[in-house]
């Protein structure tokens, strides 16, 4: 989902690269990875393990991007803009990328029942986990949001119904039924994450 755009002479930014764990799904794609993290700590497990030479990892602040304005082809993140003053991050990102390029990201879906409990019950938030300012989207404010910064184009969908805590051996079973689900009018707005693409 946020790498089947991407080919060789792309330059890439992954914002909020954590440990690295999609940053060697998008390595692959051949594309120039910048991989950016304000944790120094997880900088260096990223490193660890994707050492890539099409990857360079950067101390970067979403809100104050150091790259010159229209460097990248494509922004993309998982789970990254829900930790952020988004309209900060969304605001440098556009400034960042070039005329035509796409933003990609997958985040949390507010209207899903379990997600909406864990980011605005103060005790379950702590009990799993989730910083203080962490939280989800509704995906209408966050299309509006995105064409009042500038991007067009712009396209999110609900998807996922797999629960992280799904036993392995049902995991191929809840996962092709949820995949029934994304399909289904209504149902569908409360799956469990956001798919977002748009262009500046």
């Amino acid at each position: 989902m946020l790498s089947s755009h991407l080919k060789p002479g792309m330059t890439v930014l992954e914002l909020g690269c954590g440990t690295g764990s999609f940053t060697r799904e998008l390595a692959r794609s051949g594309a120039d990875v910048v991989a950016i993290d304000v944790s120094p700590d997880l900088l260096e497990i990223a490193k660890a393990n994707c050492s890539a030479p099409n990857v360079q990892y950067q101390i970067q602040n979403a809100y104050v991007l150091s790259y010159s304005e229209g460097m990248f082809d494509s922004v993309v993140g998982s789970s990254v803009l829900h930790h952020l003053e988004v309209e900060k991050a969304l605001r440098d990102v556009y400034r960042a990328l070039k005329p035509g390029g796409t933003i990609y990201f997958t985040e949390p879906n507010m209207l899903n029942p379990q997600i909406a409990i864990q980011k605005n019950v103060p005790w379950i938030k702590r009990k799993l986990g989730d910083s203080p300012d962490e939280t989800a989207f509704f995906r209408w404010p966050l299309r509006r949001l995105l064409e009042k910064t500038g991007y067009r184009n712009v396209r999110i969908d609900p998807f996922d119904f797999l629960y992280p805590k799904t036993p392995v051996a049902l995991i191929e079973r809840v996962n092709a039924f949820g995949r029934c689900l994304e399909n289904v009018p209504v149902i569908s707005e409360i799956a469990g994450s956001l798919y977002i693409r748009a262009i500046k």
